[in-house]
């Protein structure tokens, strides 16, 4: 069972006295606690405390180091005060771990045309990485007939949208910055009654056709900040407040202003973290009603029959939308594994099967050391794992023992599992591939691979046996938003750790001093899809690896010599006498430390910030593989 003990903790919950407690004692603690208490606020007044608080640690002099420094821009068609301020607390509190710092540039009324189209304006002075845009109602109005024909209306919907569109795209040229686009609420007045839905012309209908045309039309450096949804959540009469608007010119009320924050906040740790990878399922009461154990299959609840049973078969909906977009299942239980399987493989009930699970771990072993054994197996870190259970001592366990790992306490209601699961934002996505919606079944053929080399004693036998088959190309358009995925959330097997946006991904194709290229690996057991990306700025004779990266899953298949013998290749094309790469270590990246030397680099120059190496591209001998190689792009130029 194991040795493992657990004391849960006497408060869940941390609030403002108990911030304002550890900031009059100066404790190292007030940072964790105000992050804490922000992340679960919800009341307008609580965050603006919260933000004075921590105005006044900082004026006290309480050092904190900042996970990170983000400058933010906001501009609008309404006041932005005191909006900036739960912007900027909640923004502080998204970090992974520590407090994110704010510079925050705040916009006149209603002046957003003229900041975004005048390029000397403060905006653009204020060198933003993010740009928040609100506009205003009063801009999202159909001024025709209600009657007029639907034609007519959709196309002044597209116009509004198409203008906002602009604008951002002009705001991200001028700056570089992402740009964050509130859409419009939805009306809350019962005029016109039931007609509402009958034309495009009432402002419940319009309002959301342009939050649509916004939607689709958005590039990929622009990102919804979705308000219609928001106000659905809380209710639309409830997002307005009418005085306010008349008074101080505040478009959202209080609370909701607090929802608008936090979506913000959501957003940019986006822009700085990749979604959650793994979702590892507990069973029993989990997946099921009951213990398999002791019920037997024809005892647990799961199913249509009974209100728990639908409750517990609406969660397995849930966990399978997830994978259908990519999220890669595992089982973690403390159940005999006969017992375990048997409704995956038998009960008719059951929406999950064996073919759906990536890595099934159930022993009696502690949860935390089955956790660690899933990311081994899979090849991933700890920190790509979420785990799901219904026992709050099993949940704190893996907290204290493996914290690198979310964790989701589903509580005693299986009606609300579901629920909990899809609102827990860990795995929501910037966008979804086509590679992304075949990771799981990735992840079952690399568990195949590892069954077969383990099978056999001749690792140049077992890597010919896999009848491996590549593609390299160079960037096309319509790989930019895997490849920008994978640039922003690859840690391991990343030698720079440098971070793109799509837009700035896109704009390395037409970019005549770096060249890039992406590579597929296929083999007999299925595709892994694109699995490495290169980018190669060249100075003069000098070609300077300025991004590799590769998906852990492909270790050890020679794959690495592949790459370098195609940046040596278009090296040598562009006239370079040598190669140079740099190694910035991280905590996630020691798996690279030596790299370069292995692939035949010579030390340069080290420091504890970087390691630089260098090849002589006449020197240059290319390995030999048993990767069957298809070039793209370069060979037809």
């Amino acid at each position: 069972m194991g040795s493992e003990a657990v004391v849960l903790p006497q408060k869940l919950k941390v609030g403002v006295e108990d911030a304002r407690e550890l900031l009059g004692q100066r404790s190292a603690e007030f940072w964790p606690a105000l992050r804490a208490a922000t992340r679960d606020a919800t009341d307008f007044s609580e965050v603006l405390s919260l933000a004075t608080l921590r105005k006044k640690a900082l004026k006290a002099g309480i050092v904190h180091a900042p996970e990170k420094t983000i400058r933010v821009a906001m501009v609008g068609g309404s006041s932005l005060y005191p909006l900036h301020e739960l912007v900027q607390q909640m923004i502080g509190a998204a970090a992974a771990t520590g407090w994110w710092e704010t510079e925050l540039w705040k916009g006149d009324y209603d002046n957003y045309i003229s900041e975004i189209l005048d390029p000397e304006s403060e905006l653009y002075a204020s060198q933003p990485d993010v740009i928040f845009l609100v506009p205003s109602n009063q801009r999202c109005t159909y001024h025709g007939a209600m009657t007029d024909p639907h034609p007519l209306q959709r196309a002044e919907a597209t116009k509004i949208a198409e203008d906002l569109l602009s604008l951002c795209r002009m705001a991200h040229e001028r700056s570089g910055a992402e740009v964050i686009l509130a859409n419009f609420l939805p009306a809350a007045e019962f005029d016109p009654g039931p007609f509402r839905v009958r034309t495009l012309g009432s402002n419940w209908s319009f309002r959301k056709l342009v939050n649509l045309e916004l939607g689709l039309g958005a590039p990929s450096y622009v990102h919804i900040c979705d308000a219609e949804f928001l106000a659905t959540r809380r209710g639309a009469a409830d997002a307005h407040d009418p005085r306010a608007w008349f008074e101080t010119k505040q478009l959202y009320s209080s609370d909701f202003a607090v929802d608008i924050a936090k979506e913000v906040a959501a957003i940019v740790a986006s822009l700085h973290r990749s979604s959650k990878k793994v979702l590892a399922l507990d069973l029993d009461n989990t997946l099921w009603g009951g213990v398999i154990g002791d019920d037997g299959m024809t005892g647990i609840e799961i199913g249509g029959t009974h209100p728990r049973g639908e409750a517990f078969k609406q969660f397995q909906l849930a966990i399978a939308s997830l994978a259908k977009r990519g999220v890669v299942l595992a089982v973690c239980s403390k159940n005999d594994y006969k017992n375990a399987a048997e409704p995956f493989e038998k009960h008719p009930e059951m929406v999950l099967r064996l073919k759906d699970i990536a890595c099934f771990q159930a022993n009696w072993e502690p949860k935390s050391e089955n956790l660690r054994r899933i990311a081994q197996e899979l090849n991933l870190g700890l920190d790509s794992i979420v785990f799901v259970d219904d026992n709050p001592a099993e949940i704190e366990i893996v907290k204290q023992f493996v914290p690198e790992i979310e964790t989701i306490w589903l509580g005693p209601d299986p009606a609300e599992y579901a629920s909990q699961l899809l609102n827990s934002r860990f795995f929501e996505s910037r966008s979804i591939t086509g590679d992304d919606l075949k990771r799981g079944e990735q992840y079952q053929q690399q568990a195949a691979r590892s069954q077969a080399m383990n099978a056999g004693t001749d690792m140049d036998a077992y890597l010919a046996s896999l009848e491996m088959h590549s593609v390299i190309s160079e960037f096309t358009q319509v790989d930019v938003p895997r490849i920008s995925q994978l640039i922003n959330k690859s840690n391991q097997f990343n030698v720079t750790t440098r971070r793109r946006s799509e837009a700035e991904v896109e704009a390395l194709l037409a970019d005549q001093e770096h060249y890039g290229f992406s590579v597929r690996l296929a083999d007999k057991f299925g595709d892994n899809g694109l699995i490495s990306v290169v980018v190669v700025r060249v100075e003069g004779a000098t070609a300077i690896v300025d991004t590799w990266l590769m998906s852990c899953r492909v270790l050890k298949r020679q794959m690495e010599d592949e790459v370098v013998n195609e940046i040596v290749r278009v090296a040598l094309q562009r006239g370079c006498t040598s190669v140079v790469g740099h190694y910035l270590p991280t905590e996630k990246n020691g798996m690279v430390r030596d790299l370069f030397p292995r692939m035949g680099f010579s030390l340069v120059e080290e420091t504890p910030e970087r390691a630089t190496y260098q090849l002589i591209t006449e020197n240059f001998e290319p390995g030999k593989t048993h990767i069957q190689i298809d070039r793209r792009a370069y060979d037809a130029n």
